[in-house]
């Protein structure tokens, strides 16, 4: 592969495979939440569940291709008391000549506004300190003519922090997240970077299902969780929408789920395919089918990513979730919240 395809891959994958994300953001935000993973990416859900929750996720693009993006994530959460909660993140990610990786460290307080043990309602605040190492490596780009490229392995490192608030009642919630809360002067690609990398972060769903209520939830055939997660980036005014669907089904010592998730970009990209060298303008829009298990205390999910378009590249992108759970409590809830529940 020359310098040229190579580029060429990184300008593709900054602009439509890392979704409106900046390069040094920390973890971007695929659909990987989806597999029973909101604290990836909400701070106050750390300790919110009846179990301490280990999550793995690998996530590989262009398979075939080489130095494609690749992405590995580490989380880990706990209740530490009724009211609090500490989480751990630690992430990879590569793309190209450009890598990057870190980790947070995460305190969520919880606010019950409950008048039982079985009626979920809980306000929660959450917080995350993060630091994150930078590398873009530009060793083997040859001899190029820019005054910015020195040959070298150029490496920066920068502390940013998250916070966020969620909310549940019964059957429903809703998630608000400030990412990159601080400014972080950075010089790795030039000396003129914008050190604003604030992104704001929505999201809302409810579950339905034939019989509200925790045992009911457990016996019951099938549930349904439509869901809705909005991005949206403060320097370069970028934002994004996920529609959602999910379906439980319920059996004994465990869960199959499925789901579908459709992600579009609402502000677009222009490229010239025909000869006549009009230029023509592409969003971003992609689906996202989602399957997975629950087998005690281990959940195993996996989604694979399409992306539609005349301009983007043809292999999809596979993500594998694996999870761990320990440390569980009966819950009294009586609700249809599988953050809650697990």
């Amino acid at each position: 592969m020359n310098i040229f395809t190579k580029s060429l891959l990184v300008v593709i994958s900054s602009l439509f495979v890392s979704q409106i994300s900046n390069a040094q953001e920390g973890v971007s935000v695929y659909q990987d939440y989806l597999t029973d993973n909101y604290f990836l990416i909400h701070p106050s859900m750390a300790g919110i569940a009846n179990c301490a929750k280990v999550r793995l996720t690998a996530r590989q693009q262009w398979f075939g291709e080489k130095d494609a993006p690749a992405l590995q994530t580490a989380s880990f959460n706990t209740s530490i008391s009724e009211r609090s909660g500490i989480g751990f993140v630690a992430f990879n990610d590569r793309n190209g000549y450009h890598k990057q990786a870190g980790a947070r460290l995460t305190y969520a307080h919880h606010i019950t506004f409950s008048r039982s043990d079985y009626d979920l309602n809980k306000l929660s605040f959450g917080i995350s300190g993060g630091l994150v190492n930078s590398q873009l490596d530009q060793s083997e780009w040859g001899n190029v003519f820019d005054p910015s490229v020195n040959g070298s392995e150029l490496k920066y490192n920068y502390f940013n922090v998250d916070i966020g608030a969620s909310y549940h009642f019964l059957d429903f919630y809703a998630h608000g997240t400030v990412k990159n809360v601080i400014t972080s002067d950075r010089e790795i690609y030039s000396t003129v970077e914008s050190d604003n990398l604030r992104k704001f972060i929505v999201s809302t769903g409810y579950v339905f299902a034939k019989n509200r209520g925790y045992r009911s939830y457990r016996d019951q055939g099938f549930s349904w969780e439509p869901s809705m997660l909005f991005q949206y980036i403060e320097k370069t005014q970028e934002t994004m929408l996920d529609v959602n669907l999910k379906m439980y089904k319920e059996f004994a010592n465990g869960q199959f789920f499925a789901g579908l998730s459709y992600r579009t970009m609402f502000e677009g990209a222009d490229y010239v395919k025909d000869a006549d060298g009009q230029p023509k303008k592409q969003n971003y829009n992609s689906f996202s089918p989602i399957l997975g298990v629950k087998f005690k205390n281990i959940m195993v999910g996996y989604t694979y990513t399409h992306q539609i378009g005349n301009v983007l590249y043809n292999n999809g992108f596979h993500q594998l979730t694996l999870g761990f759970n320990f440390l569980c409590k009966e819950s009294n809830y009586k609700c249809n919240c599988p953050s809650v529940n697990f």
